[in-house]
């Protein structure tokens, strides 16, 4: 088998190379579950495979370690399934085309999957070598962490006996993620009814294209445009302008990724087109105005369709429709004022839909402090109640604070500054990482975060960098070789 990523180290990018080969979207990890622990009894080393397909490894201590406390190697196997529109891939089964543009590994208009599969990839080089000092080692890796952190929920704690923990998600060299943001995933379903339309019409599908979208945490910052949200935007402005009826909504895939399209298909008469036209050029403009140097692709389309229904919501179903997407918080919602820089809580409409009974809205919520994450739950309750929608709340997971007294930060901390003749950074991120549940269920575990550069995940455009993943799998070795300094 010809290999693509033919770098240093090589049994890391090996194993990443292989992983872009397996399905392992969220929820559809049996495959590379079954992958790990093929690995796992190939080098002889102890398995644990829960039903929920998480896989724990593990590796005695080397010769002079014995003594030490266990280490935990954290990461997770899934990754967001995203490609461009006119890509033909299917990712339950096709394996990802890899590209090489200067320094970074790309995949062909899909997601790439370095987010997590590098963690994943490093894990299993140190697993599998034979020369690398290091302490009892506990290597985990998670399933759906990228829709809820839900392997991490299901996982049994118990069967860890690690004292410090190393998650491996971080995603800026350099950088020592000590905190991290809690959440959870809220879903409101607008009740509408529909009614027939009947005699001449244009039926129109608007599309909201171009637009960067990112991670809903790391990326909500840069004040990027909502593809929903401006939809919604968009129809609301429209309704002083000309009569229309709307057959459907739809926008956005994953909850956690900032949506970058959205499609309406309208009805509207035929003298109505040009005002249309004309009105959708005047949002064009507006787009370039409002989203210059954030989004400045962003942009509306406009493309007749023929379609076999004729069902559109009924006057009051569009209008409260709207009105809900209208009200509906979205974006940030608070700032820290302890870290500058640091969004405290904000939330992501992500996917939008529709079905015959109920207009679909689902978000992700994010906040660093657990009673802004309950305020912004309760807003969402406020607009369930007057859209008489149905709401549901599920994967809540709890912060991670910071530890002022972490030996393993400041381990971390002095090997980088030998290795690199600077000091690292100390971050915190508004984004969820499984952290927070792991010390919830292992309260005295010391912990932090690393990582490789990479860029635009959640997206086509990921991006990983290759020199970056050796100096980072350089600096994880020299930690787990001066462990004993802790």
């Amino acid at each position: 088998m010809e290999r693509k990523l033919n770098f240093e180290p090589k049994m890391v990018f090996e194993y990443f190379e292989d992983l872009t080969r397996i399905p392992r979207g969220s929820g559809d990890e049996k495959a590379v579950s079954d992958y790990l622990v093929d690995f796992a009894k190939k080098h002889n080393l102890e398995y644990i495979q829960d039903d929920a397909m998480n896989v724990i490894i593990k590796k005695t201590a080397s010769a002079g370690y014995e003594h030490l406390d266990a280490v935990i190697l954290q990461g997770h196997m899934d990754m967001v399934n995203e490609k461009n529109n006119d890509k033909v891939h299917d990712f339950s089964k096709d394996p990802l085309t890899l590209k090489i543009v200067d320094d970074y590994i790309y995949a062909d208009n899909t997601t790439l999957g370095a987010d997590n599969g590098v963690a994943v990839a490093m894990s299993m080089a140190i697993l599998a070598s034979s020369d690398i000092p290091h302490p009892a080692l506990e290597v985990v890796l998670t399933v759906e962490e990228e829709v809820g952190l839900v392997g991490a929920y299901k996982l049994d704690a118990s069967h860890l006996n690690g004292k410090y923990l190393i998650n491996l998600d971080s995603e800026e060299e350099g950088e020592l993620l000590v905190s991290c943001a809690g959440g959870a995933r809220a879903k409101l379903s607008v009740p509408v009814d529909y009614t027939s339309i009947s005699g001449n019409y244009l039926t129109c599908k608007i599309s909201i294209s171009g637009l960067k979208g990112g991670h809903s945490g790391m990326d909500i910052i840069k004040g990027r445009g909502n593809s929903n949200k401006i939809m919604g935007r968009l129809l609301t402005d429209l309704t002083k302008t000309l009569s229309f009826e709307i057959f459907s909504i739809s926008g956005g895939s994953k909850m956690n990724a900032i949506p970058r399209e959205c499609d309406a298909i309208i009805a509207i008469i035929e003298k109505d087109k040009e005002n249309l036209e004309f009105f959708l050029d005047k949002w064009n403009a507006n787009l370039k105005n409002e989203f210059a140097g954030k989004d400045e692709d962003a942009q509306v389309s406009l493309h007749l369709v023929s379609l076999s229904s004729h069902k559109v919501l009924d006057e009051e179903s569009k209008l409260r429709a709207l009105a809900a997407i209208m009200v509906l918080p979205s974006g940030i919602n608070s700032m820290s004022a302890a870290i500058e820089n640091l969004v405290e809580s904000s939330v992501n409409l992500g996917i939008l839909s529709m079905n015959s009974e109920y207009m679909i809205m689902e978000s992700a919520i994010r906040s660093s402090i657990k009673s802004s994450k309950r305020n912004i739950i309760n807003q969402y309750k406020a607009v369930a109640y007057l859209t008489g929608a149905e709401m549901s709340i599920d994967s809540d997971y709890p912060e991670w604070q910071y530890n002022p007294d972490s030996k393993l930060r400041t381990l971390f901390e002095k090997v980088y500054k030998d290795m690199n003749n600077k000091d690292s950074k100390i971050v915190a991120i508004h984004a969820g990482v499984e952290c927070g549940l792991f010390k919830e269920k292992m309260p005295d575990l010391d912990m932090i975060s690393i990582g490789p550069n990479m860029a635009e995940v959640h997206t086509p455009n990921e991006h990983l960098s290759i020199s970056s993943v050796k100096r980072t799998y350089e600096y994880l070795l020299e930690v787990l070789k001066r462990f004993k300094e802790i």
